[in-house]
């Protein structure tokens, strides 16, 4: 994690043994043992957080110097978060130093975990005071429904509470996850995200708590399971719903116990994982028991984000618009060009079901096809938005599905690679389906497994 800690005490072992424990995980840790240093240093730069000793000179236990640093560094344009550090029995003072504007009080001899913990959720609630982007940086918009979702982010990323993201097919629901995994204090482990939809029910287990060699017939070697490769880091379970309530009570049993058992294994592994997991079921239906265990539920929905849809958002399309269209057009070697008027309107009129995957989608396709000097409405192939192509197919949809295009778009497509017309083709099923995989490969006569691993060639 890239931050600047001061360890502000008069002690020069205990500094040295912060610095020693916290060096390797952020990316400059300093120690200043003469207070009257501080000033000098400030003007170098401000932290971003300070672990302050309340006191300094030998004989002195009221804390008076740590308290005047304190409002010191208070009072710097951008303040640094404080923690300040104290002794068992000053835990009175440490309270006082709250008091004054302290984030957080660590008491010696410290615990490490509690101490990393205490820096990772100051360096959260500083970033998210900074602004909500500084939170969640790749989750792109400004609107108000945006920052208040970086900013739930920021506030619950620090925990170890277990999140429950929800919102329909393309809202951006995985970004969410990997932000809050970036804030929380398991950043230097691994997140691993795993489609619990696309899990078979045969190898479920297997996938999820690994198996031993020759528990059966294509066991060659011992294989850790999902929740052993993400250990001290998070555990991503995309489309939550879609499970089986069979493997759903698999899954709890781990929940509850805290461990697993691979199979063919004589005795459960201890698992050290965050659980986020995402959905788009309507939330009434994560109710129902015949879709969804309750007991499950409750041990994955601690705390629920909802990400809203990109109708909810529309101030943020032209910046989402910008983004993709600059990115493609790189991509493709293609000029850069502007949205027109008439274009615009229409792309902040629509009511995107597909979310942000489908106007990625969207802007791929008219980097590629558009051959106007500004992007038109029709470039982007919007389903139902009733364009039209000219000519004898006035009356079709730009965007048809594969296997239908019209004439003119084939030409249009004329000079596109095997693999582009392939991605495109895939982008279109999605899109008419609303990112529903099932319903895309059923369309496109590949099983799911093929289309997932076409997602992942094409970076979908």
């Amino acid at each position: 994690m890239s931050a600047y800690v001061l360890i502000l005490d008069d002690d020069a072992d205990v500094a040295t043994a912060a610095q020693l424990l916290l060096r390797r995980r952020y990316g400059k840790v300093a120690t200043l043992c003469d207070p009257a240093g501080l000033p000098a240093l400030l003007a170098q730069g401000v932290p971003d957080v300070v672990l302050l000793d309340l006191n300094f000179t030998p004989g002195f236990i009221d804390g008076a110097e740590g308290l005047a640093l304190l409002d010191l560094l208070r009072a710097q344009a951008q303040p640094p978060a404080v923690i300040a550090m104290t002794a068992y029995a000053d835990v009175p003072l440490a309270v006082e130093a709250l008091k004054r504007g302290a984030g957080d009080f660590i008491t010696k001899p410290w615990d490490n975990a509690r101490l990393v913990a205490a820096i990772d959720q100051a360096l959260a609630r500083r970033a998210a005071l900074r602004g909500p982007a500084a939170a969640a940086p790749d989750l792109m918009g400004e609107s108000a429904a945006m920052r208040e979702l970086k900013a739930l982010i920021a506030g619950v990323a620090p925990t170890e509470a277990n999140v429950m993201v929800l919102g329909e097919n393309g809202v951006g629901k995985e970004l969410v996850a990997r932000a809050i995994h970036a804030l929380s204090r398991r950043s230097a482990g691994t997140l691993l995200a795993v489609d619990m939809g696309a899990l078979p029910e045969s190898t479920f287990e297997s996938e999820l708590f690994g198996h031993r060699k020759g528990s059966f017939t294509d066991a060659k070697a011992d294989r850790a399971g999902r929740f052993q490769a993400a250990r001290g880091g998070s555990l991503f379970l995309d489309e939550i719903g879609n499970m089986p309530l069979v493997a759903q009570a698999k899954l709890l049993t781990a929940l509850e116990r805290r461990e697993v058992t691979p199979i063919g294994a004589d005795k459960p592994e201890a698992i050290d994982v965050r659980i986020i997991s995402a959905t788009n079921l309507e939330e009434t239906r994560l109710f129902d028991p015949a879709v969804f265990r309750p007991d499950l539920l409750f041990r994955l929905n601690t705390i629920v984000i909802r990400v809203p849809p990109l109708r909810e958002r529309r101030e943020d399309i032209p910046l989402l618009l910008s983004h993709y269209l600059t990115h493609y057009a790189l991509q493709y070697e293609r000029p850069a060009r502007e949205v027109s008027a008439a274009a615009m309107d229409g792309l902040l009129r629509y009511e995107w079901p597909g979310n942000v995957r489908a106007l990625r989608h969207a802007c791929e396709r008219a980097v590629i096809l558009g051959q106007g000097a500004d992007y038109a409405l029709s470039d982007f192939g919007l389903p139902g938005s009733g364009v039209a192509v000219d000519g004898d197919e006035a009356a079709a949809q730009v965007w048809a599905l594969p296997g239908t295009a019209s004439p003119a778009r084939a030409a249009a497509a004329g000079d596109m690679t095997l693999d582009a017309l392939e991605r495109e083709a895939i982008a279109s099923a999605l899109s008419q389906f609303n990112g529903n995989i099932s319903h895309a490969a059923k369309t496109l006569g590949i099983s799911r497994a093929a289309l997932y691993r076409k997602l992942g060639k094409h970076g979908i």
